[in-house]
Protein backbone atom coordinates (compact mmCIF):
# COMPACT_ATOMS: atom_id res chain seq x y z
CA UNK A 1 0.00 0.00 0.00
CA UNK A 2 1.63 3.62 -0.93
CA UNK A 3 2.43 5.86 1.72
CA UNK A 4 0.48 8.57 0.24
CA UNK A 5 -2.74 7.46 1.80
CA UNK A 6 -5.52 5.95 4.99
CA UNK A 7 -6.73 3.64 4.85
CA UNK A 8 -10.27 3.32 6.55
CA UNK A 9 -11.81 -0.23 7.53
CA UNK A 10 -15.51 -0.19 6.68
CA UNK A 11 -17.35 -2.70 9.06
CA UNK A 12 -20.93 -2.81 9.86
CA UNK A 13 -23.69 -1.66 7.78
CA UNK A 14 -22.24 -1.43 3.80
CA UNK A 15 -20.67 1.67 3.11
CA UNK A 16 -21.05 2.81 -0.54
CA UNK A 17 -18.55 5.85 -1.59
CA UNK A 18 -19.91 6.36 -5.65
CA UNK A 19 -23.45 6.01 -4.84
CA UNK A 20 -23.07 8.64 -2.02
CA UNK A 21 -21.33 11.16 -3.69
CA UNK A 22 -23.80 10.20 -6.94
CA UNK A 23 -27.04 11.21 -4.92
CA UNK A 24 -27.53 14.38 -5.29
CA UNK A 25 -26.66 16.30 -2.44
CA UNK A 26 -22.76 17.51 -3.04
CA UNK A 27 -21.73 18.75 -6.51
CA UNK A 28 -17.82 19.19 -6.80
CA UNK A 29 -16.43 16.05 -6.40
CA UNK A 30 -14.69 15.17 -9.80
CA UNK A 31 -15.03 11.15 -10.15
CA UNK A 32 -11.23 9.94 -11.65
CA UNK A 33 -9.87 7.76 -14.53
CA UNK A 34 -9.56 4.71 -12.01
CA UNK A 35 -12.72 4.93 -9.95
CA UNK A 36 -12.08 6.55 -6.99
CA UNK A 37 -12.82 10.50 -6.52
CA UNK A 38 -10.98 13.90 -6.10
CA UNK A 39 -12.90 16.83 -4.26
CA UNK A 40 -12.29 19.10 -1.14
CA UNK A 41 -13.83 18.81 2.43
CA UNK A 42 -14.14 22.81 3.31
CA UNK A 43 -10.58 24.07 1.88
CA UNK A 44 -8.60 20.22 2.09
CA UNK A 45 -7.93 18.34 -0.82
CA UNK A 46 -9.01 14.67 -0.74
CA UNK A 47 -8.63 11.79 -2.46
CA UNK A 48 -11.28 8.94 -1.73
CA UNK A 49 -11.33 5.40 -3.53
CA UNK A 50 -13.39 2.34 -2.12
CA UNK A 51 -11.17 -0.83 -4.07
CA UNK A 52 -13.24 -3.44 -1.62
CA UNK A 53 -16.78 -2.86 -0.10
CA UNK A 54 -14.76 -3.18 3.17
CA UNK A 55 -12.17 -0.63 2.47
CA UNK A 56 -11.77 3.12 1.73
CA UNK A 57 -8.46 4.72 0.88
CA UNK A 58 -8.20 8.62 1.31
CA UNK A 59 -5.35 10.93 1.16
CA UNK A 60 -2.86 10.68 4.02
CA UNK A 61 -3.60 12.50 6.90
CA UNK A 62 -7.33 13.08 6.23
CA UNK A 63 -8.86 9.52 7.35
CA UNK A 64 -10.50 11.81 10.51
CA UNK A 65 -11.54 14.61 8.23
CA UNK A 66 -13.13 11.84 5.93
CA UNK A 67 -14.68 9.68 8.57
CA UNK A 68 -16.44 12.66 9.40
CA UNK A 69 -17.42 14.07 6.41
CA UNK A 70 -18.89 10.90 4.90
CA UNK A 71 -20.68 10.52 8.26
CA UNK A 72 -19.12 6.75 8.60
CA UNK A 73 -20.28 6.61 12.26
CA UNK A 74 -24.50 7.28 11.38
CA UNK A 75 -25.83 4.49 13.42
CA UNK A 76 -27.49 3.25 9.95
CA UNK A 77 -29.76 0.35 11.71
CA UNK A 78 -30.71 2.44 14.24
CA UNK A 79 -32.10 4.74 11.96
CA UNK A 80 -33.05 2.56 10.02
CA UNK A 81 -34.80 1.01 12.64
CA UNK A 82 -37.50 4.22 12.71
CA UNK A 83 -38.74 3.95 9.60
CA UNK A 84 -42.58 2.58 9.26
CA UNK A 85 -42.17 -1.13 9.48
CA UNK A 86 -45.66 -1.35 6.95
CA UNK A 87 -43.68 1.04 4.10
CA UNK A 88 -42.77 -1.29 1.58
CA UNK A 89 -41.64 0.81 -1.08
CA UNK A 90 -39.17 2.28 1.28
CA UNK A 91 -38.16 -0.97 1.93
CA UNK A 92 -37.32 -1.81 -1.32
CA UNK A 93 -35.19 1.84 -1.52
CA UNK A 94 -33.29 0.97 0.99
CA UNK A 95 -32.08 -2.74 -0.18
CA UNK A 96 -31.82 -1.27 -3.24
CA UNK A 97 -28.86 0.81 -2.37
CA UNK A 98 -27.94 0.39 1.82
CA UNK A 99 -24.98 1.95 1.67
CA UNK A 100 -26.04 5.85 0.95
CA UNK A 101 -24.90 8.33 3.98
CA UNK A 102 -26.06 11.82 4.21
CA UNK A 103 -22.74 13.98 3.98
CA UNK A 104 -22.03 16.57 7.04
CA UNK A 105 -21.12 19.53 4.20
CA UNK A 106 -19.81 22.85 5.69
CA UNK A 107 -23.06 24.43 6.24
CA UNK A 108 -22.23 27.66 4.03
CA UNK A 109 -21.21 25.90 1.15
CA UNK A 110 -24.26 23.78 1.17
CA UNK A 111 -26.69 26.70 1.51
CA UNK A 112 -25.28 28.46 -1.21
CA UNK A 113 -24.67 25.46 -3.36
CA UNK A 114 -28.88 24.87 -2.69
CA UNK A 115 -29.80 28.73 -3.83
CA UNK A 116 -28.12 28.13 -6.91
CA UNK A 117 -30.14 24.67 -7.67
CA UNK A 118 -33.42 26.06 -7.82
CA UNK A 119 -35.34 24.58 -11.16
CA UNK A 120 -31.51 23.14 -12.38
CA UNK A 121 -30.37 19.53 -13.09
CA UNK A 122 -27.61 18.29 -11.43
CA UNK A 123 -24.84 19.29 -14.30
CA UNK A 124 -26.24 22.79 -14.39
CA UNK A 125 -26.39 23.06 -10.74
CA UNK A 126 -22.20 21.65 -10.75
CA UNK A 127 -21.23 23.92 -13.82
CA UNK A 128 -22.08 26.63 -11.47
CA UNK A 129 -20.38 25.42 -8.40
CA UNK A 130 -17.44 24.88 -10.12
CA UNK A 131 -17.24 28.15 -12.04
CA UNK A 132 -18.26 30.37 -8.68
CA UNK A 133 -14.98 27.96 -7.18
CA UNK A 134 -12.54 29.13 -10.27
CA UNK A 135 -13.75 32.73 -10.26
CA UNK A 136 -13.77 33.66 -6.32
CA UNK A 137 -12.29 30.99 -4.15
CA UNK A 138 -8.74 30.25 -3.26
CA UNK A 139 -7.22 27.89 -5.42
CA UNK A 140 -5.80 24.62 -3.53
CA UNK A 141 -3.37 22.04 -4.84
CA UNK A 142 -2.30 18.43 -3.88
CA UNK A 143 -0.06 16.12 -5.73
CA UNK A 144 -1.83 13.31 -8.02
CA UNK A 145 -5.11 15.48 -7.66
CA UNK A 146 -6.88 18.16 -10.26
CA UNK A 147 -6.36 21.66 -9.69
CA UNK A 148 -9.32 22.85 -7.06
CA UNK A 149 -10.88 25.86 -5.89
CA UNK A 150 -12.62 26.47 -2.50
CA UNK A 151 -15.80 27.57 -2.61
CA UNK A 152 -16.11 31.33 -1.81
CA UNK A 153 -16.87 32.88 1.29
CA UNK A 154 -20.08 34.93 1.83
CA UNK A 155 -17.55 38.45 2.03
CA UNK A 156 -16.07 37.45 -0.85
CA UNK A 157 -19.39 36.72 -2.78
CA UNK A 158 -21.12 40.31 -1.41
CA UNK A 159 -17.49 42.15 -2.86
CA UNK A 160 -18.29 40.52 -6.46
CA UNK A 161 -21.51 41.70 -6.86
CA UNK A 162 -24.52 40.51 -8.31
CA UNK A 163 -23.29 41.59 -12.29
CA UNK A 164 -20.42 39.09 -11.66
CA UNK A 165 -22.27 36.28 -10.46
CA UNK A 166 -25.27 36.17 -13.01
CA UNK A 167 -22.13 36.15 -15.05
CA UNK A 168 -21.69 32.64 -14.21
CA UNK A 169 -24.49 31.35 -14.64
CA UNK A 170 -26.94 32.22 -12.18
CA UNK A 171 -29.51 33.52 -13.67
CA UNK A 172 -32.02 35.20 -11.51
CA UNK A 173 -30.44 33.52 -8.68
CA UNK A 174 -27.77 35.68 -8.73
CA UNK A 175 -29.57 38.43 -6.79
CA UNK A 176 -30.45 35.59 -4.50
CA UNK A 177 -27.01 34.50 -3.82
CA UNK A 178 -25.81 37.88 -3.67
CA UNK A 179 -28.02 39.47 -1.05
CA UNK A 180 -27.80 36.09 1.08
CA UNK A 181 -23.80 36.63 1.02
CA UNK A 182 -24.25 40.13 1.96
CA UNK A 183 -26.63 39.93 4.76
CA UNK A 184 -24.18 36.89 6.17
CA UNK A 185 -20.93 39.23 5.47
CA UNK A 186 -22.77 42.06 6.93
CA UNK A 187 -23.72 40.52 10.03
CA UNK A 188 -27.40 40.88 9.44
CA UNK A 189 -27.42 37.15 9.56
CA UNK A 190 -25.98 34.83 12.27
CA UNK A 191 -25.14 31.47 10.18
CA UNK A 192 -23.68 29.79 13.05
CA UNK A 193 -26.53 30.58 15.25
CA UNK A 194 -28.83 28.50 13.16
CA UNK A 195 -26.88 25.19 15.17
CA UNK A 196 -28.57 26.16 18.47
CA UNK A 197 -31.70 26.10 16.83
CA UNK A 198 -34.69 23.63 16.89
CA UNK A 199 -35.54 22.30 13.72
CA UNK A 200 -38.48 24.36 13.19
CA UNK A 201 -37.16 27.85 14.25
CA UNK A 202 -33.90 26.77 11.97
CA UNK A 203 -35.96 26.47 9.21
CA UNK A 204 -37.78 29.70 9.91
CA UNK A 205 -34.37 31.60 10.11
CA UNK A 206 -33.43 30.20 6.86
CA UNK A 207 -36.55 31.18 4.82
CA UNK A 208 -35.47 34.65 5.92
CA UNK A 209 -32.99 34.75 3.61
CA UNK A 210 -33.16 35.85 -0.06
CA UNK A 211 -34.24 32.84 -2.06
CA UNK A 212 -34.74 30.43 0.32
CA UNK A 213 -37.84 29.24 0.55
CA UNK A 214 -38.97 25.75 2.44
CA UNK A 215 -37.05 23.55 0.14
CA UNK A 216 -33.96 24.71 -0.06
CA UNK A 217 -33.96 25.20 3.80
CA UNK A 218 -34.92 21.59 4.90
CA UNK A 219 -31.42 20.64 2.15
CA UNK A 220 -29.11 23.07 3.66
CA UNK A 221 -30.79 21.40 7.20
CA UNK A 222 -30.29 18.12 6.14
CA UNK A 223 -26.62 18.06 3.99
CA UNK A 224 -25.19 20.97 5.70
CA UNK A 225 -26.65 20.56 9.48
CA UNK A 226 -26.82 17.23 10.04
CA UNK A 227 -30.83 17.58 10.96
CA UNK A 228 -32.21 13.72 9.97
CA UNK A 229 -35.74 15.03 9.97
CA UNK A 230 -35.73 17.81 7.17
CA UNK A 231 -37.64 16.11 4.70
CA UNK A 232 -36.77 18.11 0.76
CA UNK A 233 -39.18 18.03 -1.44
CA UNK A 234 -38.13 18.89 -4.91
CA UNK A 235 -39.64 17.84 -8.44
CA UNK A 236 -38.24 14.02 -8.21
CA UNK A 237 -39.59 13.62 -4.59
CA UNK A 238 -42.67 14.84 -4.96
CA UNK A 239 -43.32 12.73 -7.63
CA UNK A 240 -41.98 9.67 -6.10
CA UNK A 241 -44.60 10.67 -3.12
CA UNK A 242 -47.59 10.89 -5.36
CA UNK A 243 -46.67 7.20 -6.85
CA UNK A 244 -45.71 5.39 -3.89
CA UNK A 245 -48.34 6.40 -1.42
CA UNK A 246 -51.48 9.15 -3.12
CA UNK A 247 -52.13 6.78 -6.21
CA UNK A 248 -50.31 8.99 -8.90
CA UNK A 249 -53.43 11.69 -8.21
CA UNK A 250 -51.95 14.99 -9.51
CA UNK A 251 -54.45 16.58 -6.97
CA UNK A 252 -52.95 16.30 -4.07
CA UNK A 253 -51.50 19.50 -3.06
CA UNK A 254 -47.98 19.95 -2.22
CA UNK A 255 -48.92 21.21 1.23
CA UNK A 256 -50.69 17.78 1.99
CA UNK A 257 -47.51 15.63 0.48
CA UNK A 258 -45.69 18.30 2.94
CA UNK A 259 -47.91 17.36 6.38
CA UNK A 260 -47.67 13.62 5.18
CA UNK A 261 -43.55 13.33 5.29
CA UNK A 262 -43.32 14.51 8.11
CA UNK A 263 -45.61 12.51 9.81
CA UNK A 264 -45.07 9.00 8.54
CA UNK A 265 -41.52 9.04 7.83
CA UNK A 266 -40.10 9.62 11.56
CA UNK A 267 -37.15 11.33 12.95
CA UNK A 268 -35.01 9.78 10.36
CA UNK A 269 -37.04 11.43 7.50
CA UNK A 270 -34.20 13.24 5.57
CA UNK A 271 -32.49 9.22 5.15
CA UNK A 272 -35.54 8.10 4.05
CA UNK A 273 -36.14 11.13 1.52
CA UNK A 274 -32.05 9.73 -0.08
CA UNK A 275 -33.12 6.27 -0.19
CA UNK A 276 -36.36 6.98 -2.11
CA UNK A 277 -34.97 9.60 -4.48
CA UNK A 278 -31.77 7.26 -5.30
CA UNK A 279 -33.56 4.75 -5.86
CA UNK A 280 -36.57 6.32 -8.02
CA UNK A 281 -33.69 8.44 -10.00
CA UNK A 282 -31.37 5.48 -10.81
CA UNK A 283 -33.05 1.79 -10.41
CA UNK A 284 -36.35 3.01 -13.14
CA UNK A 285 -38.38 0.51 -10.51
CA UNK A 286 -41.08 3.55 -10.12
CA UNK A 287 -41.33 4.21 -13.90
CA UNK A 288 -40.84 8.31 -13.48
CA UNK A 289 -40.05 10.78 -16.11
CA UNK A 290 -36.01 10.11 -16.99
CA UNK A 291 -35.12 13.65 -16.12
CA UNK A 292 -36.33 16.09 -13.39
CA UNK A 293 -36.59 20.25 -13.30
CA UNK A 294 -34.61 19.98 -10.31
CA UNK A 295 -31.62 18.18 -8.39
CA UNK A 296 -31.32 14.59 -10.30
CA UNK A 297 -28.32 12.22 -9.42
CA UNK A 298 -25.40 11.79 -11.67
CA UNK A 299 -21.53 12.69 -12.02
CA UNK A 300 -19.49 13.86 -14.87
CA UNK A 301 -17.02 11.50 -17.04
CA UNK A 302 -14.15 10.79 -15.19
CA UNK A 303 -11.44 13.84 -15.45
CA UNK A 304 -8.72 12.66 -17.67
CA UNK A 305 -6.33 11.83 -14.82
CA UNK A 306 -5.70 9.09 -12.28
CA UNK A 307 -5.51 9.76 -9.05
CA UNK A 308 -2.03 8.96 -6.99
CA UNK A 309 -2.91 10.52 -3.50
Amino acid sequence: MSRTHDRIALTGWPFDLAATLNSGQVFHWHRLEDGGFAGLIGSTPVGLSQPSPDLLLCTRGTASLVRHYLALDHDLPALAATFPADDEGLRRAVAWCPGLRILRQPPWECLATFITSSLKQVPHIRQISLTLRQRFGAPVSHPGLPDQWAYPSPAVLASAGENALRACGLGYRAAFLHRTARDIAEGRFDLSAVAALPDDEARAALCMLHGVGEKIANCALLFGWERAAAFPIDVWVERVLRCLYFGNDPAIPAKTLRRFAAAHFGPSAGYAQQFLFHHARLSGALNLPEESAERSAGLPPSAKRKSSF
